[in-house]
């Protein structure tokens, strides 16, 4: 379990309304996002089992079912990707889905690739395969986050460019000192305030810039913990546990020991260990370690004995 991929998923789902406005100025005339989006993640999972597969989809890949307005389609499909790292056989892996999707569903699809990576050369647009006169070309849409500009990010009330514009801040902070970090992501934060935009949509921002930062400090995150509580009020912002625990509510209990914390998480954590899926109950054990929670608190949503994670 990565957090930075349970926070892309969240933003994905949280925030698809406004995704699909910042990439289409027309949305609203495209799609009826009065009916909703239906997320087909097991769906996306039977097609790629990772038993089976090397390119079995992580966290953060999404399949979506959107309605149109107008046309003889009456919903579409929508694959999102955020890729974190560089992976030389990404664009083959985006025809696959390609393809397995359109041979599930045969509806229109539209592909995106959310580039997250810290790597400025990283940035596979397409897969082309030739041989003997026969050609495959396949093209998606693509974003690299790096490459983006920090003052139109800024300037925009979408709160979707202001998740993009958390992660930016994060991925070109690597040689900053904790404190430089702290007061970028403090300004953000203070800006982010008085933007246009629902109160629960700047809760949900506020909690993605949150939980994206990465201090060497770990004091630091606590500092910045309470700056941001002391800035905000309690409809705006929430603690990790209970944050994680929200998550959890929403998208844990279908992953169960792959997703969520506390009441998604007991559900899957016992059926887990009940199929001798331990090492992910230890795996779940040691991000939460990283991020500050009590060993107490930890053994009661895994299950595991105490002194196992004080071993962690």
């Amino acid at each position: 379990m990565n957090r930075n991929d349970i926070l892309w998923k969240a933003a994905l789902e949280d925030l698809f309304d406004d995704f699909l406005k910042f990439f289409y100025r027309d949305a609203e005339q495209i799609f009826d996002l009065e009916k909703g989006f239906e997320y087909l993640d097991k769906e996306l999972e039977q097609l790629f089992p990772p038993e089976q597969n090397q390119y079995a989809p992580r966290y953060v890949d999404k399949l979506v079912k959107v309605f149109t307005q107008n046309g003889k389609e009456e919903w579409i499909l929508i694959h999102v990707e955020v890729q974190g790292y560089t992976d030389q056989d990404f664009a083959k892996r985006m025809f696959q889905y390609y393809y397995r999707i359109l041979d599930r569903y045969d509806k229109p699809i539209t592909a995106f690739a959310i580039f997250a990576d810290t790597t400025k050369k990283f940035h596979p647009r397409f897969y082309e395969r030739e041989y003997l006169g026969t050609k495959v070309h396949y093209s998606y849409n693509t974003y690299k986050i790096l490459d983006q500009d920090e003052a139109a990010l800024e300037a925009s009330n979408n709160p979707f460019a202001l998740a993009v514009l958390s992660a930016k801040l994060v991925l070109t902070s690597k040689k900053q000192e904790d404190q430089q970090l702290f007061d970028q992501a403090y300004a953000l934060a203070k800006r982010l305030l008085i933007k246009q935009m629902p109160k629960y949509k700047i809760r949900q921002v506020m909690n993605f810039l949150r939980y994206y930062l990465h201090f060497e400090n770990k004091e630091m995150f606590t500092k910045f913990e309470q700056e941001i509580s002391n800035l905000t009020d309690k409809s705006i912002t929430m603690g990790i546990e209970e944050f994680l625990l929200d998550r959890a509510e929403k998208i844990g209990i279908e992953k169960g020991i792959e997703k969520g914390i506390e009441t998604g998480i007991e559900k899957g954590i016992e059926k887990g260990i009940e199929k001798g899926k331990q090492q992910e109950a230890i795996a779940i054990a040691r991000e939460l370690k990283k991020e500050g929670l009590a060993i107490e608190f930890i053994a009661k949503i895994t299950k595991l004995p105490v002194n196992e994670i004080e071993k962690i």
